[in-house]
């Protein structure tokens, strides 16, 4: 994909309301068209009505005037709402594009659905519409200097100067308007973390502490957000004033050249109203720099997010591929860094097997599990499961072939069996009762309120850690994947929880898959056919466990316990 990937993606998004625009254009065409109607009704009523002293004129000129004025209104909310339904189908369009791409990234700190809602408001707001006046401010410029060479003259300065203030205080604002949006973001990260650990937070009376820290990150926020809201709001305050008094001087030039006897006073009028109406975009723009800033941020982070994380790939769903996996010179880090976390790796696993990882705290097993996984992708190496690569950008998803037990274990709002079954509702009832059995939970989740039905709170609310851990083991092996992958998967379990751990293990085995476990607990590494040694993310050794580690008891056949 070239570098320009990301921006083509959003343009062909907005393109896709190519018709509309054209109808946004047409309407603006006119409703500008019929602005000249106040400056006509000013010619007319001081060059005819004032001379002839007629009532009747005047009052169909009035009349004229509503009618005109009134299209002119329809017209402008008629393109408001064509804008309107632009914005939202520029964001359906790019919605889970933008938002598989974010979760793709993995990191969290970056851009997504957020920049997307933040150019959907500026593309309904007026700084949209404005860029169809725009063209239409030289027109007006024109339309003046056809009055009289000096009032045109003044128009062009009139707007060169406003443009000029308008770009400077552009140019003013984008450092400011970067600074606040970093700002918020760090506050509203703090918040976020906080509000998802408050159970933790106030066991360990961390609350005044933690809200110290996040009271000074919103301080940091509001103060950048004030300095950039001052000086913003200096500049637009600039521009209206000159705008206004712009057209004081249009008036006041108008008034000598009538004095002169060069102009009528009709004229004088007139040109004051068209430098107005050109104006006028631009006085605009100055007061839109906010959203203006965030939406152009907005844009350039997108179409990075977007040339950094291609979409999706179509391909042919393949059968379930034989559990070989197959690991050559892997490389991982974490997710926007370069520094390695484990690194290279080389092993090779044969269906039936189980691969256990071992090493001290930092060792680099858990980003082992995530890059097999597809939660982190690979800054080197290839991942192969029955001679394919397995590809996280693939549509048909790594996590199709590859079940896994995170080590920081995250239940989601929805019923038992939805967990289970990862919300996917290709999954039937009995592959989730199948996986609940398989892991040892099943009489478990039969013994609460609804039994699989019972519903759980954000983060698995409602459920004892030990219990998250053993229905997270079902979500894992559920679908009966190829490849399993268990981090840690005896944390926060008792005897019985770590025995459904073990029947887990080996009737994935006992079924043709493959198992890639990380654990400290010797009676877990006692059910490993191969062991990788880590250490400092450095592969140490790899090969058959009884030849790098003592057995500690005789491992029972794979059909026991079954």
């Amino acid at each position: 994909m070239t570098s320009c990937g990301g921006r083509d993606e959003l343009r062909q998004a907005l393109g896709r309301s190519r018709g509309l625009l054209r109808a946004v254009g047409l309407f603006s065409f006119f409703a500008n068209l019929l602005m000249l109607a106040g400056p006509l009704y000013m010619l007319q009523v001081y060059d005819r009505v004032l001379s002839s002293r007629s009532e009747a004129t005047l009052v169909a000129l009035t009349l004229l005037l509503a009618f005109l004025c009134a299209i002119m209104a329809l017209l402008d909310h008629a393109r408001r709402r064509i804008m309107a339904r632009i914005a939202a189908r520029f964001q359906v369009a790019l919605d889970r594009r933008v938002f598989a791409a974010a979760l793709r990234r993995g990191d969290g700190t970056g851009p997504g659905p957020g920049e997307l809602q933040l150019l959907q408001r500026a593309i309904e707001s007026p700084l949209m519409t404005v860029a169809f006046d725009l063209p239409w401010t030289p027109l007006f410029l024109i339309a003046i200097a056809l009055f009289h060479p000096w009032l045109g003259a003044l128009g062009l300065l009139s707007g060169g100067i406003l443009i000029a203030l308008a770009l400077l205080g552009h140019r003013a604002l984008r450092e400011p308007a970067a600074h606040v949006s970093i700002a918020a973001q760090r506050a509203e990260r703090d918040a976020g973390e906080i509000a998802a650990e408050a159970e933790t937070i106030r066991a360990l009376g961390m609350g005044p502490a933690l809200l110290g820290r996040w009271t000074g990150l919103r301080g940091q926020a509001q103060a950048a957000m004030l300095g950039a809201s001052d000086l913003g709001g200096g500049f637009a305050a600039a521009t209206r004033a000159l705008r206004l008094f712009l057209q004081s001087a249009m008036l006041g030039l108008g008034a000598w050249l009538v004095l002169r006897g060069e102009v009528t006073g009709g004229v004088m009028v007139a040109a004051s109203i068209l430098l107005g109406r050109a104006l006028a975009p631009v006085e605009m723009i100055a007061g839109q720099y906010p959203l203006l800033h965030g939406a152009v941020r907005a844009w350039h982070a997108l179409a990075a997010l977007l040339r950094e994380e291609p979409a999706e790939r179509p391909g042919l769903a393949l059968p379930r591929p034989e559990a070989r996996l197959e690991v050559s010179g892997l490389v991982v880090a974490l997710p926007g860094t370069v520094a390695p976390l484990a690194g290279p790796l080389s092993f090779r696993a044969e269906p039936g097997q189980v691969i256990g990882a071992i090493g001290a705290a930092g060792a680099g097993k858990t980003a082992l599990a995530q890059a097999i996984s597809g939660a982190w992708r690979p800054r080197e190496g290839a991942i192969r499961l029955g001679g394919a690569a397995l590809d996280p950008a693939h549509a048909n998803g790594v996590g199709r072939l590859v079940g896994c037990l995170p080590q920081r274990v995250r239940l989601f709002e929805g019923t038992i069996a939805e967990n289970i079954a990862g919300f996917d509702p290709g999954i039937k009832d009995g592959a989730v009762v199948a996986a609940a059995d398989q892991a040892g939970v099943h009489e478990m989740i039969l013994g609460l309120p609804a039994g699989y039905d019972t519903r759980l709170g954000a983060g698995g609310r409602g459920l004892s850690l030990g219990q998250m851990q053993r229905i997270a083991l079902a979500r894992a092996i559920c679908g009966d994947p190829a490849l399993v992958v268990l981090d840690a998967p005896d944390a926060h379990l008792d005897g019985e929880g770590l025995a459904g751990v073990v029947r887990a293990i080996r009737l994935a085995c006992a079924r043709g898959g493959a198992v890639l476990l990380m654990t400290h607990n010797r009676a877990l590494i006692g059910e490993c056919d191969l062991v990788l040694m880590l250490e400092a993310g450095r592969q140490k050794a790899f090969g058959p466990r009884e030849s790098l580690i003592p057995r500690p008891a005789a491992r029972r056949p794979a059909a026991a316990g079954a």
